[in-house]
């Protein structure tokens, strides 16, 4: 059995959780959240703790699914209570960010702007230097993907640190031509 589905989720003060049909409803000050249990895997709310429990004699996948639905579960209760946030980073000469409603407009070293449609249940907020972005929302899945996304459009390229990163992430740098051929002496005949 996983040890990570056998621990108790503590439904924090100020969370309403609904456990129906199959599903985990958690309605929470950041918003509200849905997550579907698989077929072999229960849950159940007591003492203000939920408690998963699975079936296994189901199959043989169901020890992972235990402990998966556990952590999901979690981070929809964490979610709905306090939130998720990723901080991205933007470097470059130039390079800036400008979050106007649910669009991003952002200026990333191209002939034109990249404009950038912040779904519904994600904030994006830009700092007043123009150059930190954090997403935040309810769901750790959908700002992962979000902040996912925004770094896509100009990943952080290793010559010159230039592009979009996360907070704290280690961008491995590489010498270029001119420092790579210097002290060798030449090509030799």
């Amino acid at each position: 059995m996983s040890r990570t589905g056998k621990k108790p989720i503590i439904v924090p003060s100020g969370v309403r959780v609904d456990i129906s049909g199959g599903a985990v409803t958690a309605k929470g000050p950041k918003g509200e959240g849905r997550e579907v249990l698989p077929k072999a895997v229960s849950a159940a709310l007591a003492d203000g703790q939920i408690k998963i429990s699975a079936d296994m004699s189901a199959g043989k996948n169901v020890s992972a699914l235990f402990g998966l639905t556990r952590a999901r579960v979690n981070n929809l209760v964490q979610g709905v209570a306090t939130g998720y946030s990723k901080v991205l980073e933007i470097a470059g000469l130039g390079f800036r960010a400008e979050a106007a409603g649910q669009k991003l407009t952002l200026a990333l070293g191209k002939s034109h702007p990249v404009l950038f449609d912040v779904p519904v249940g994600v904030a994006v907020a830009v700092d007043p230097k123009k150059t930190t972005l954090t997403v935040s929302g309810a769901s750790k899945d959908l700002v992962g993907e979000i902040a996912a996304k925004i770094r896509s459009l100009r990943p952080p390229e290793p010559y010159k640190g230039t592009g979009i990163h996360y907070r704290g992430e280690h961008i491995r740098r590489k010498a270029g031509k001119t420092a790579a051929g210097a002290g060798t002496g030449g090509a030799k005949k």
